[in-house]
């Protein structure tokens, strides 16, 4: 007969200890209940309110000649129905939005491909720089993020104050300085793409250098410490510890920074209203106007999900190159 010793429990000896280890699991995640249900479902209920069930309608509508002012359907009926001529109108020469909406396609990427650069590189040197000890660095990094909290009605006021063709502080302190012609910083090419490249990087890099410099608080320092015992300087232990170490974070940088361009939609409205000749109206500006001023919803809803379609193209290959890149 086997004996047991004294003080401790009798075991199952014919019980595998991976099968005990499973009934624990089970014990624990049975004890959670609905709580983590709880905890999702605001969320969920959000979601489902604001995105999901607009995406529905949307979709609904850009099968439609959906004119909001005259439709008395029910919300959710597909009468009048269009099937895909919304869509098609878009790829067709003939149509009246084909040359406006490829226009805002395009004027979308150069301001696209304008901006990221800046919103990627120029937030990372001042991360680094303010990542360094120095007095008074929580107050740079303050003033840094500060315009990022102001709307964007408050930023075009200002700017447009400021870079008026006749009356702005910029062009009256260039005729100080003796440049006699006022700049055209609000009506004319490429003045207007300084403008809306220059406002947006003031405004808005606050925000990706806050995600560099929490990204930098990961990065062990005793990797800095042995590069530097190593003979390494400031450019290799930036390139072969900081960048590899903020790699995640630079993919999550890109990404939004690639859609919030791709989504802007204030600063050509309300600073240069689309001047000049229509050059600056983006693929927002012109889907906003198609739906609220031409009362298409339908056409604009297409349009809408035609742009979002580019954008998780770009999405999905972007992270498959940065997934590879890791590899």
């Amino acid at each position: 007969m086997a004996t047991q010793e004294i003080g401790k429990p009798a075991v199952r000896r014919d019980a595998p200890e991976a099968s005990r280890r499973q009934s624990r699991r089970r014990g624990e995640l049975n004890e959670g209940g609905l709580a983590p249900y709880l905890f999702v479902a605001p969320y969920l209920v959000l979601f489902t309110l604001f995105v999901g069930i607009p995406a529905v309608l949307g979709i609904k509508m850009s099968l439609q000649n959906f004119d909001y002012l005259l439709v008395e359907e029910p919300i959710f009926s597909i009468d009048p129905f269009a099937g895909l001529d919304n869509y098609q109108a878009l790829f067709d020469s003939n149509s009246a939005y084909y040359s406006d909406f490829w226009q805002s396609m395009r004027a979308t990427l150069l301001f696209t491909v304008l901006s990221v650069p800046l919103l990627v590189v120029i937030p990372l040197f001042l991360a680094t720089m303010l990542n360094q000890k120095f007095k008074g660095r929580t107050v740079f990094r303050a003033i840094y993020f500060a315009p990022y909290v102001l709307g964007v009605a408050v930023i075009a006021v200002l700017f447009r104050y400021i870079l008026d063709n006749n009356i702005g502080l910029l062009n009256y302190y260039l005729q100080k300085i003796g440049v006699e012609n006022n700049v055209a910083w609000l009506t004319a090419e490429p003045w207007v793409w300084f403008t809306l490249v220059g406002v947006t990087l003031w405004w808005t890099l606050g925000f990706n250098t806050v995600i560099y410099l929490a990204g930098l608080q990961d990065i062990g320092k005793e990797l800095y410490e042995a590069a530097t015992v190593d003979g390494a300087n400031r450019v290799r232990r930036f390139w072969h510890i900081t960048l590899p170490g903020l790699r995640p974070v630079l993919v999550f940088v890109i990404t939004i920074t690639v859609l919030a361009s791709a989504n802007v939609f204030g600063q050509p409205y309300l600073m240069t209203a689309g001047q000049p000749a229509n050059e600056t109206r983006t693929a927002i500006y012109y889907i906003a106007e198609t739906g609220l001023r031409q009362y298409n919803m339908g056409q604009a809803s297409a349009m809408a999900f035609l742009l979002a379609f580019f954008l998780m193209i770009f999405s999905v290959v972007f992270f498959l190159l940065s997934r590879r890149f890791n590899d």
